[in-house]
């Protein structure tokens, strides 16, 4: 998968897929073969980190 550019967009997306479609950002990783780290990474740009807890980027 490639992920999108805009941080912004990319949480947007990943949020949406792991609350309809994944139980774990692994899960969704290793489903749709993108870089956990790179997403992470993207992320975290404008201050979005992944809670396992809650299975979502806050």
């Amino acid at each position: 998968m490639n992920v999108p550019n805009d941080p912004a967009i990319l949480v947007s997306v990943m949020n949406t897929k792991l609350r309809n479609f994944y139980s774990s950002l692994d899960e969704l990783c290793d489903d749709m073969q993108a870089d956990k780290d790179e997403i992470i990474r993207k992320c975290k740009i404008i201050g979005y980190e992944y809670s396992e807890e809650r299975n979502q980027f806050i």
